[in-house]
């Protein structure tokens, strides 16, 4: 194995060593320019081949990803870029994604993921309020047949239909009660059963 690295690497060296020689007769005339644009080319592929060694750090800090260790009970969701930690959860059978609100009272649903889960909103009563930074708006108490995070699952659970304007649907305290452990460290959010 060695051997064949060896030629292998000789054999690259000679081919790489005649297109420079080639580069350098045919171009003869210019030899500045060609150099510049030699080395912006050098500069480039040394990027890439940088980016190529980088891309699981890179992947891991632009689309952090939860893990689930289901013999443990536990959750780990790693800080997002926004300063948020986010869930993917299934409820009622459809995927969905949450921001980790501990300041919320309630597990939350936007109007959108209520409509995705099998709710009809002309169907639910829109008769409770919650103070938001934004202001008193109504919502709609509902019950989930299931929520479900990588296999940790819960029926029947308590929610609400959020009436006003959200971005996202939230796991409030309620939800996050369920967890025996609820700890923020070194960028990660941890929940244990």
């Amino acid at each position: 194995m060695q051997e064949f690295d060896t030629a292998h690497l000789i054999y690259l060296v000679m081919l790489g060593t005649a297109v420079v020689f080639w580069f350098i007769v045919q171009n003869r005339n210019s030899l500045g320019k060609v150099a510049q644009q030699a080395l912006l080319w050098g500069l480039i592929f040394m990027g890439v081949i940088a980016g190529i060694g980088m891309w699981d750090h890179i992947k891991q800090t632009v689309l952090p990803r939860q893990s689930v260790e289901l013999a443990n009970g536990r959750i780990v969701a790693p800080l997002a870029a926004d300063g948020h930690y986010y869930l993917s959860a299934e409820v009622n059978g459809v995927p969905m994604r949450f921001v980790v609100d501990t300041g919320a009272t309630d597990l939350v649903l936007t109007q959108r993921d209520a409509e995705r889960a099998g709710y009809e909103l002309d169907k639910i009563s829109f008769h409770g309020s919650a103070r938001t930074a934004n202001g008193i708006i109504r919502t709609a108490p509902i019950r989930l047949d299931s929520i479900d995070i990588g296999g940790i699952r819960d029926e029947n659970v308590r929610a609400v239909v959020n009436g006003g304007e959200l971005d996202s649907s939230l796991l409030g305290m309620s939800y996050l009660s369920r967890f025996g452990t609820v700890t923020f460290a070194d960028g990660k959010l941890i929940l244990t059963r």
